[in-house]
């Protein structure tokens, strides 16, 4: 069960989809949170800057060194005892000690600190101090040169409770999490309707499929995506491949059948009549049965040979092999064949048996019927290898000249032969996607024509 969930599509995508998306709600959560406390605490820094601003604006020191304030900070929080928002006044001492002159009422009978160290005129300082009852205070601090008094240095400090801004952000947190959680859980529901949606022609095609098996149906049918319509294609390119390998091996089976229970029925007559021609005639039969067999092997040897890829034979070397061949079979008749229009880097794509024995055929028809002369042309045109194979013999009539492809026909039956041969040629040559004819030839008799597959 584990093994098909780890291989299971939809479960990675949802794995992927939501670990993406937790750990994008996490880092924005996390940015979110951090920008929200930076404008908290940007915010509380303004705000203790003013109230800064505004007690150094209302300081006064008389000759005698009394302090004083023109007019009272405005926050009303400065009035109310432990309010959380405090100022004072403060005079440096030995070893930075403060001597407190004034402080807000809201500090009571507390003050801010005792000592604070890096203090320079004109240089603001930002500190985090214990307040009243231990709170934490977050405190500015200035230091001003009065201008009259026998006061050298007075510091003014302004603080505030960090409950001020440490709530509303816990608060921000609290709200944050609960709306990227609501996030979260949607982004996952989006990705899994999303995935599920997205499978859908998957699950459809599984269907189509299981029809298939069943029998229901002899191809994948309906529209798919474009990226899942390529693999439909080609897997019913397949299916239409074997559909149609099956029936012709159907179909050779038949024919082979039905071509050996003929010699098989002559060879049975005769033993039982008892005929004293049977051994003549058992030969024959048997030879013809040879013809047969040999027959449905090349065209079931070709039919593998076109699913194979990679196949490459030259053309050239193997014609002068069937030539010199032909030399001997008609060695009585001095033909010439010749070879001078075929190039040495023609080659057919498939195999070298095949193509033996496709032009085996022509050459030897051509060489029955010729006088003195067989010329074999080859070139490659359009991605094909086309073959011509003519003669100087009598010729065809265009009737004769496609009867001759059918099997056990002939064109004249005193010569030679099953009528197997031109049958082959065209049967092999339609195997290998290619065709065969015989048309008029330069020289006077017939031409077979044929095209094949170039590699």
């Amino acid at each position: 069960m584990l093994k098909q969930q780890q291989r299971s599509l939809r479960l990675r995508l949802l794995a992927v989809t939501l670990a993406w998306t937790l750990l994008s709600v996490a880092l924005a959560g996390w940015g979110i949170q951090r920008l929200f406390r930076q404008h908290i605490l940007s915010q509380l820094q303004s705000e203790l800057n003013i109230h800064l601003d505004q007690l150094t604006a209302a300081l006064q020191v008389d000759e005698q060194g009394q302090v004083s304030l023109a007019n009272q900070p405005t926050d009303p929080r400065f009035s109310h005892p432990f309010s959380g928002l405090y100022w004072q006044i403060s005079v440096p001492g030995e070893a930075a000690r403060f001597a407190q002159l004034m402080r807000s009422r809201s500090l009571w009978d507390a003050h801010l600190l005792d000592r604070v160290s890096g203090l320079k005129p004109g240089h603001d300082v930002v500190a985090q101090v214990p307040g009243p009852g231990g709170k934490p205070l977050r405190m500015r601090l200035r230091v001003v040169r009065p201008a009259e008094g026998p006061l050298d240095t007075l510091v003014l400090s302004v603080a505030a409770d960090e409950a001020l801004w440490a709530e509303p952000v816990s608060h921000f947190d609290r709200m944050l999490a609960v709306a990227l959680g609501i996030l979260a859980l949607g982004m996952a529901a989006a990705a899994w309707m999303l995935v599920s949606f997205g499978l859908r022609p998957l699950a459809r095609l599984r269907e189509r499929l299981v029809a298939l098996r069943e029998g229901r149906a002899d191809r994948i049918e309906g529209g798919f995506p474009m990226e899942v319509q390529p693999l439909v294609e080609d897997f019913n390119l397949v299916l239409s491949r074997n559909t149609e390998s099956l029936e012709r091996a159907r179909m050779q089976a038949g024919n082979l059948a039905h071509a050996l229970k003929t010699p098989l029925a002559v060879m049975a007559n005769a033993a039982r009549a008892d005929d004293p021609a049977l051994p003549r005639l058992v030969t024959e039969q048997v030879e013809a049965a040879r013809r047969q067999v040999d027959y449905h092997l090349a065209r079931a040897r070709a039919a593998a040979a076109v699913r194979v890829t990679g196949l490459r034979s030259p053309i050239l070397p193997l014609l002068q092999g069937l030539v010199r061949v032909m030399d001997r079979v008609h060695a009585e008749r001095g033909l010439v064949y010749d070879l001078s229009g075929v190039s040495g880097d023609l080659a057919f794509r498939g195999e070298a048996q095949d193509f033996q024995e496709i032009l085996g055929n022509v050459l030897d028809n051509a060489g029955k019927w010729a006088r003195r002369q067989v010329r074999v042309t080859a070139r490659r045109q359009d991605g094909a290898l086309s073959i011509w194979v003519e003669d100087d013999g009598p010729g065809l009539s265009p009737e004769r000249a496609e009867m001759v492809f059918e099997r056990g026909r002939r064109a004249d039956e005193r010569m030679p032969g099953s009528g197997l041969g031109l049958g082959i040629v065209r049967d092999l040559a339609d195997l290998y996607g290619g065709w065969a004819r015989i048309e008029a030839g330069d020289l006077g008799g017939a031409r077979v024509v044929i095209t094949l597959p170039a590699a």
